[in-house]
Order: structure tokens, then sequence, then C-alpha cells
């Protein structure tokens, strides 16, 4: 095989597995998506000048690359730093699976190469989802994103179970092909072929039962989510924060009805320099209040950036000079909760986007700190909170978890809402900095992942395209799409039960990350034991 058609193998790869993040694509290529690598790494191995782990790791690099490029491609309207970033943190990371699987199955054999190469990709997602820098979009699990009736099983798993039921499968039907390429008949693998659909097909059918079979319970509330349209490139600098918020007022109060609990506005919908401390002092949060008092029974949730003064004695890791005032302060993303109650509970965003939001590593990158995206007018890492908080309306027992734009991308992180005991997620989100692209869409779809593994309804306010509502099955209900403005209405059913899931997190990743240390250890070990016994015998 030429080096020309292996570069289209790992392209092959890269491009079927990115197919499963778009609406017209489907998931089933997922399943067959490392197939055309697995051909290209045996046939490395029969060569042995070419068999080399790091030239494993070039191709693929290739394969994360190309799939990477064609699912995220529309990072580059906000920031071409960014989307170079991105795939070179991916690109860097996601392909030592490919070669670790690799040194494994020339040291221990073919079918211990198949299981380290699934605990090997295992691993990388968990760090790449738990780690300082965590860009957990392409997790394999998240390719179901427009398919959920295929994976309620998530409510088990999370979407780490998915990644493995794609890896499984992989295996498998490569096994078969590698088989029937070395002179095993397809009849004489009936049990591999029993295997094969047994772990496709189950999965499948046990999720379209359960989805058929779960039923919504508990109370239901009333919910207007409000979608201002408004540019994300002007709101920060172009247009007055209280003109903002007159137009959300305005919507909100079309669409309320006696019955409405809450209205929901997207993030950073008031803007401005708003201090922690001094919110009876915001125009934005009065206008607000006098809607409340027009609607005594709403409680009114929205996103906001403000900051914190500190004297330097009281300073923080993440807190800047004041000018030349002598004090420091912290900036937030943060949503707020306004009803007819003199408080304001507050909720900082913790799960921050990387380079955007937050520095990595500051002591490594700090020279890289100009380079960073000004979404909102700042350079610096913004502020954040140890632990999730809940929102409580003033006259109800419901809670609800604000979850702010990237911390839904995060399955075991929303789950701490559902520990502090939110009935419901809301979701505030910006998603207007890549355009009308596929990233608005997908960030959409991902929620509905979240909603399957806690089962919890979600309402989603974002500034523009997409908002919705999502039923406990991950369903949406309704949703209002690009670049129009209005509200959505609809009552939403709440839930107090714990899954498996919210109980136990992302247990799939960790096991997965603890065996792979452990075969990195054997990979160091192995070598060196038969050296000594071979030393010994000499």
């Amino acid at each position: 095989m030429t080096k020309l058609q292996r570069i289209i193998l790992a392209l092959s790869s890269g491009i079927l597995l990115s197919l499963a993040w778009y609406e017209w694509g489907s998931p089933l290529l997922l399943f067959v998506g490392f197939i055309p690598f697995l051909v290209l790494e045996e046939d490395m191995a029969r060569h042995r000048a070419d068999a080399s782990g790091w030239n494993l790791y070039y191709y693929g690099a290739i394969v994360v690359l190309t799939w990477n490029l064609l699912d995220t491609w529309w990072i580059k309207n906000a920031s071409y730093a960014g989307l170079l970033a991105a795939l070179l943190v991916s690109g860097v990371l996601m392909s030592f699976p490919f070669m670790l699987y690799a040194l494994v199955k020339r040291k221990f054999g073919r079918v211990p190469g198949y299981a380290s190469f699934i605990v090997f990709w295992l691993a990388c997602e968990f760090a790449y989802t738990h780690g300082e820098i965590a860009w957990p979009w392409l997790t394999l699990g998240n390719g179901f994103l427009y398919s959920v009736r295929w994976v309620q099983w998530y409510e088990y798993t999370g979407v780490f179970g998915g990644s493995l039921w794609v890896l499984l499968v992989n295996v498998l039907l490569y096994d078969l092909l590698w088989k029937k390429t070395n002179g095993i008949a397809f009849k004489q693998q009936r049990l591999t072929i029993v295997a094969v659909f047994l772990v496709l097909l189950l999965p499948a059918a046990g999720s379209y039962l359960r989805y058929a079979i779960y039923r919504e319970s508990g109370l239901t509330r009333e919910v207007v989510v409000v979608q201002p349209n408004i540019d994300p490139y002007m709101k920060f600098n172009d247009m007055p924060s209280i003109e903002q918020t007159r137009i959300q007022i305005e919507e909100a109060r079309h669409a309320i009805t006696d019955s409405t609990t809450w209205v929901l506005a997207p993030e950073t919908s008031i803007c401005g320099s708003i201090w922690i401390g001094y919110f009876d002092q915001v125009p934005d949060f009065l206008l607000v209040k006098h809607l409340v008092k027009d609607h005594p029974q709403i409680s009114y949730i929205t996103g906001i950036m403000c900051y914190r003064r500190y004297e330097v004695f009281e300073r923080t890791a993440t807190s800047n000079p004041l000018g030349n005032t002598g004090y420091y302060y912290d900036s937030y993303n943060s949503a707020i909760q306004l009803d007819t109650t003199p408080e304001i509970p507050i909720y900082h965003k913790s799960k921050l986007v990387t380079g955007v939001e937050k520095m990595p590593y500051t002591w490594l990158f700090a020279p890289l700190k100009g380079l960073m995206l000004d979404l909102g007018g700042i350079f610096r890492t913004h502020g954040t909170q140890l632990e999730r908080d809940v929102f409580q309306p003033a006259n109800d027992s419901l809670k609800i978890g604000p979850v702010i734009c990237y911390e839904s991308v995060f399955g075991e992180f929303v789950t701490e809402y559902i520990h502090k005991g939110a009935n419901y997620l809301f979701v505030i989100t910006n998603d207007g900095w890549w355009g009308n692209t596929p990233g608005h869409r997908q960030h959409n779809a991902l929620a509905s992942l979240r909603a399957i593994e806690t089962r919890r309804s979600i309402a989603r306010s974002a500034n523009t395209g997409i908002s919705s509502m999502i039923n406990q099955r991950g369903d949406v209900l309704m949703e209002m799409g690009w670049w129009k403005r209005g509200t959505l209405r609809d009552s939403l059913r709440s839930n107090d039960a714990l899954t498996f899931y919210v109980k136990h997190g992302d247990y799939l990743g960790r096991s997965a990350f603890f065996l792979a240390v452990v075969l990195l250890l054997l990979l160091v070990v192995n070598p060196l034991l038969r050296r000594r016994l071979t030393a010994s015998k000499s």
C-alpha cells in the first residue's frame, strides 16, 4: 500500500466520523468510522520499516484533524486562532490512542490490541472532558445528538456509554473483515457475526423500548423563553444594555399568562458596569422589577456580566488590578433570578471556554494572553465558583439549575445541579458568534443528551437561535430558529428522581483512564522484565 493510499484511508475515517454531527448525516457511520484506519494499521504492521508508533500517530492525526475540521470549522467565524488551537490540541491528544493501540497489538497480540484501543480512546476522551483544556464536543457518544431514540440508556452511562458502543462495534466489524481477508469464511464466524448483531442491535432496541414506555411524572410549570435576536458583536459595545433589556421585557409581556412561573432570558442579557453589592443601582434590574410587579407570580432568570471588587488582601487567583485604585476585581459571566423578594440569587459560570473566558495553565501560556478572543470586551480569566447553585421561585417548591452556555456540553458537570436539588435545567446561551452555521444547531441538540442523562426537562434561551423546550426523553418540543425575535411558551414537567448516571457520573471514563494507566505501565515494564529474564538465563 502506498503512502497516498494510507492517507486516503486516514481521511476516510475522519470523514465517516464527522458526518454524525450533521442533521443530514447518520450516526450509523460512526460504527464503521475507524475501520479504514484499522485497515491502514494492519498494512503498516506487515511492513516493519513503516510500523513505528510515531508513523501511526501521524496517520491518527490525519483522522482527528479531518474529523475536527469538518465538524467545527465554524469556530473560525469567531476566531481563526481559536479554530487552530482547537485543532492543535485535539490532534495532539486524540492521536495517542492510535499509536498506543499499535504498540499494544504488536507486543501482546491482536485481541489485546483491540481492547487497548477502546480503553485508550475512552481514557483520552475522559481527559479531554475533565482536563484544564476541555473540549468534549466531539466525544463519540455525542454523535447521537440528533438520534435521541437510539440512546435513552444514557440515563445509566452518559455519553461515554455511546463512545464504548461505537468502539466495540468498530473492532468487532473489523475483526470479521480481518478474518475474511485471512481466509476464514463468514460461515465459519457465526459466533462473531452474532456478537456483532447483538452488540449493535440490543442497545438500540432497548433504547427504543425505553423511549416508548418512558412516561414523564411530576408537577408541570409554565415557562416563557425569550429570544431577543441581538447581534452578539453589537450587544457589548454598540447597543446600550438598557435597550436590550427593554426588548426582552416587551417580548416577555406578550407571552406571560397567569400560569407562568418562569421567564428565561439569554446569557449576558444585561451587561455593563454591574458591581456585585450594588444591584439596586442597575437600571435594567429596575425594569425587570416593574415586570415582576405586574406579574408577581413569575421569577425572571437572565444572564448578566458583573464584577466584584476586592481589597488587596482579598484578591483571588483570577482577579486583576482595578486601574490605579489599589483595588482588585473579578469579572463574571453569571445568571440571576429576580422576583418579588429583595434577594437576588446569583450563579457564576464555572465551566469556562478555554481561550475565550479563561487562560489555561497561565504559568505556561501567559505570553499568549494577547491572542485571547474578545467576547464581551475582556481578555482575562473570569471568576468561577466551586459548587453549582439552584434557583427557587418565591412561591414555589420546585428548583431550577441555571446552566450557562458551554456548561451544557459537560454531562457530569450538569449532574451537579441535580445533586443540588434541580427539578428542571434552564440553559442560557449566546451562540451567535458563529453565525448561521452548524455550531448553534449542534449546541442545541447536545442539550437533548443532558435531558436523557438527568431525566430533566430543559428550557433553553439563546440570544439568537436556537431557543427550545426539551422534554425528559430529549425530544425538542418546540424551538425558535436562527435570526428570529420572539418567545416560546410551554408547560414542562418537573422531576426529582436521580438517574444512575446522575449518581455515578462518568464512571466509564474513569475506569478507562485507570486501565489506560495500567496498560501504559505494562508497555514500559514488559520490555524491562524480558531483558532481566534474558540476562538471568545468560
